[in-house]
Order: structure tokens, then sequence, then C-alpha cells
């Protein structure tokens, strides 16, 4: 909790005018009325959910091809550093989150402490991460309805069309009823783990875990690491996979019921439970199957379950389990880039009409504009590794700058009021920022072209910011008064 000593400055209070430096005033006093969203829908329980359903589709498939990178002990190594990272990540967050409780969330943090700029990049790798995201996760929705049969469909153009517009018209329909169908959806895949585990662990070899050939002058390499000591370095990315998302719980700051108790109570919850999901499956899928027979299957957890390639009961169940895993990640990471996009719009980073709500309080063209994007990314590659490799590449900057937004703002704020304080503090974040930096390094040892068309986008991105909108930022938006008010009180300071 916060110290006594600390000074009780709190978040702003949107005011209807104002400028940012280089910037404008807001257009007129119906700016944020027409931009707001339906306050006090989610509690810590629907909180939880959501950061849970982030991620859970990463269990059940895309983690195994780190075996392939480093095997199960360059893996195990690997998962286990990247919890680490998002463990701390998620703690420092946390103290953000209930310093500025709103939906710009990590562009907001960055914008106090790294000031514009910082903001922008950092709001610009979030929306790389929550645009491309999706547009995977419905390829592989298509793969998992042609491989089940489903209705006789194929994974094409339709199948990807109608996850967006179903899901997306959910969302359009209110956060309220998004969370809750998200947290239904959650808890049915959540279940299938937990079954699964249980099937897999009685069938359960030590000697099957370190089964992958060690490779020939590989630096370090042994059966538990046959791919060597940079077989570690190379797995980061899918030791991500476990955890790549939770860190969104607090765009869903301004829809909470007392955000500066209910997000950090929720992203401990959720960081829990991903951290033993992760445990059960890496270790009873490799354990009952063999790592080199999931290394790379496109269904690690059903192929676990059928040691001999025989279809059984537990394993169907899994598998149509697995799909309810990629609709709530698909579903919740809409969710997540919506809101991004709408506090960065908002603020006049992106085009301010994005930033537009319904009656209903959703900011559709959020939802819309992204949705249109990643269903034509989806219907005109059809490469979900790729698109997922973009996404990670944007995540792992946005969680470097996070981290040291929170190192700042602990170093030249120490007496800002944190309703919720880190443990371990600065320590902490050093831990995620470092973490943080060697996963981007990791990334251009797995897919060298996902990350130069990531800094393409990115190049895109900043020429916009640097010769149009940085120009005309909107001082009543909360994360710029919330800066503005940082830079009046140094300058009373200095006077």
């Amino acid at each position: 909790m916060a110290d006594s000593t600390e000074s009780q400055t709190a978040p702003p209070t949107p005011s209807s005018g104002g400028t940012t430096p280089g910037g404008t005033a807001s257009p007129d006093e119906t700016y944020l009325e027409r931009r707001s969203l339906r306050r006090g829908s989610a509690g810590p329980l629907l909180l939880t959910g959501l950061g849970v359903a982030y991620v859970v589709s990463g269990d059940f498939s895309g983690w195994n091809n780190g075996l392939a990178q480093g095997g199960f002990g360059g893996l195990a190594i690997a998962a286990v550093l990247m919890g680490l990272m998002y463990t701390c990540l998620v703690f420092a967050l946390a103290e953000l989150a209930s310093i500025l409780p709103t939906a710009g969330g990590g562009y907001g943090f960055a914008r106090r402490a790294l000031g514009t700029w910082g903001g922008f990049l950092t709001g610009t790798a979030i929306l790389i991460e929550y645009v491309l995201a999706p547009a995977a996760i419905s390829i592989f929705i298509g793969d998992y309805v042609e491989s089940l049969g489903l209705f006789g469909l194929h994974s094409s153009w339709p199948v990807y069309l109608a996850c967006f517009v179903i899901f997306i018209g959910i969302h359009l329909w209110g956060v309220g009823e998004a969370l809750r169908f998200s947290l239904i959806v959650t808890a049915i895949a959540v279940a299938a783990i937990i079954v699964f585990a249980v099937a897999a662990l009685t069938d359960f070899h030590v000697d099957a875990l370190n089964d992958i050939p060690v490779e020939a002058g590989a630096f370090g390499a042994s059966s538990w690491l046959p791919f060597g000591i940079l077989g570690i370095l190379a797995s980061f990315p899918f030791g991500m996979w476990f955890f790549l998302g939770v860190e969104g719980v607090p765009l869903a700051a301004e829809e909470t019921k007392d955000p500066a108790r209910s997000l950090p109570r929720a992203m401990a919850a959720a960081m829990g439970i991903l951290l033993l999901l992760a445990l059960i499956t890496f270790v009873a899928a490799t354990g009952a199957r063999g790592s080199a027979a999931i290394q790379s299957v496109g269904d690690p957890l059903v192929q676990a379950l059928q040691p001999h390639g025989k279809p059984t009961t537990i394993g169907r169940i899994v598998n149509y389990a697995g799909l309810a895993g990629l609709v709530a990640s698909f579903f919740s990471l809409i969710f997540a880039g919506s809101r991004q996009l709408f506090a960065l719009s908002r603020a006049g980073y992106l085009p301010r009409f994005l930033s537009l709500t319904s009656r209903r309080k959703a900011p559709y063209l959020g939802l819309l504009v992204p949705g249109a994007l990643g269903f034509a990314l989806a219907a005109a590659t059809g490469d979900g590794a790729r698109m997922l490799n973009v996404a990670v590449f944007g995540a792992t900057i946005s969680y470097a700058l996070m981290a040291l937004s929170h190192i700042v703002l602990r170093r030249r704020e120490p007496g800002l009021h944190r309703p919720y304080r880190t443990p371990g503090g600065a320590l902490t974040s050093s831990i995620a920022f470092v973490l943080a930096c060697s996963a981007l390094v990791a990334t251009f040892l797995v897919d060298k072209d996902a990350a130069f068309i990531a800094l393409g986008v990115y190049v895109v991105a900043l020429a916009y910011f640097a010769f149009y909108s940085r120009h005309r930022l909107v001082a009543s938006a909360p994360e710029e008064e919330f800066a503005a008010l940082a830079a009046a009180e140094a300058e009373l300071e200095r006077d």
C-alpha cells in the first residue's frame, strides 16, 4: 500500500479542453462525452477471466515448436525465464494501473514516464501485437474447424470472416456481455487442460522428455539441451506463448469497478493460474508422448493422448476444447486491441474519429477497423505463424518500454500516490526489462522476416507521428492530463 509520506497526486479527471505541448485544444466540450466507455462493467472475476483468456490458446498449440529450437531442457529454461519476466512485468503493471486506471494502459504509463515519443512507441508496439495476433488466431481457428470436420468447412476466408463478424458483434453488444462470454469459453478451455493433464500423467515417462537427438557440434549440447546453449535463447519466443497477452488486463481499467483494487488482484490471480497451466501442460504433454513426437505438430495435447496414433475419447474432447481456447484468445485480444486504439485515438496520436463510441459505450470503429485489417491480412496471406511472430516482436518492445516506465517513475517520482506497490520495487521491473530485451533479440533467431516486417510497420507509424499527429494531441485525454500534471509539478519545484 502507499506510504503515508507520499504525495496524494491522483489521476486526472477528464476535462473538456486544453492543449498539450505542441498539441491542440479539444474540438468542443462534448469531445470526451462522445468517447466514453461503460464504467463499472468488470469486477475481479471477469478481469481474471480476461487475463487467462488472452493466453489460454497458447497452452493448446504453439509452445511445442520451442522443442525444435531448444529441446526439453532449452524450452523448460526459456519458459521459466519468460514466466519470471511476465510475473515481474505483471507486478510492475499492477502498480502503474493503480496509479493511472485508464484505457491507455501501457501507452498511458509510458506517456508520463517517457514523454510523447515514449507513449507513442509503446502504444504502437501494443497495437502491432493486438492487431496481428487475432488475425493469426483466426487462421488457427480455421485449421481446427477443418480438422474437426465441422459443417464440412475448410480453413479459408469465409471462416475467418465469420470469426470477426460474430465476435466483434458480441463486443458491440456491450463490454459486460462480452467479458461474461469470454469467461465461459475460457472456463471450458481451462477445464479441458486439467482433464488432459490427468489423462496424460497416467502415462508419464521421464525418458520421453529428452528423446530429441543431440545436434553435433552445438556448444553445450547434451540430452537435455540437444541444440546447445543457444537453443535456450531461441526458445524464448515459444516460452512466451504460455503467457503472451496477460499484460493486456489494464486496458479494461475504465470499465472496471474500483480499478485501483480490482486490477492488481485480477492480474496476480490470472498470472498464478497461467503459471500452473504452463507447468502441467508442458510436463504432461512431453512426458506422455515424448518431446520428439510433438515438437512440430499443430495439436500437441491431442497427439500426447494418442501414443499409437489412434484417436481417443479424451483426445477428441481436448481437440474441441482447443477450439474453445482459440476462440477465447481471439475474442479477448480483439477487446484489448480496440481499447488501445481507442485511447491513442482519443488523445490524438491516431485519427480522432476512431475513438467514437456507440450508444452502448462500445468503441465501434476501434473494433471494426482493426477487425477489417485483421481479416484482410488473414485472407490475403493465410500465414498465421508469420503474423504471430510479428505480434511477438511488437509485444517484446512494449514489455521493455513498460518495464522502463516503471523504473523511471519509481526513481523520478518517488512521492507519487501508489494505491498498490510492486513487491521489490524497481528491481522487479529491472528484471522484466532485461528479460524483455533478451526476448526481443531472440525473435531475430526465430524469424528475421517477421522482425523486419514489424520494424517496417514501426517506421511508417513513426513517420505519421513525427510529421502529423504529434502536433495535434488532445490535452483533455486522461493520459495526457496525467502527464501534464507531472510537468506542472516539476515546473513548480524548479520555481
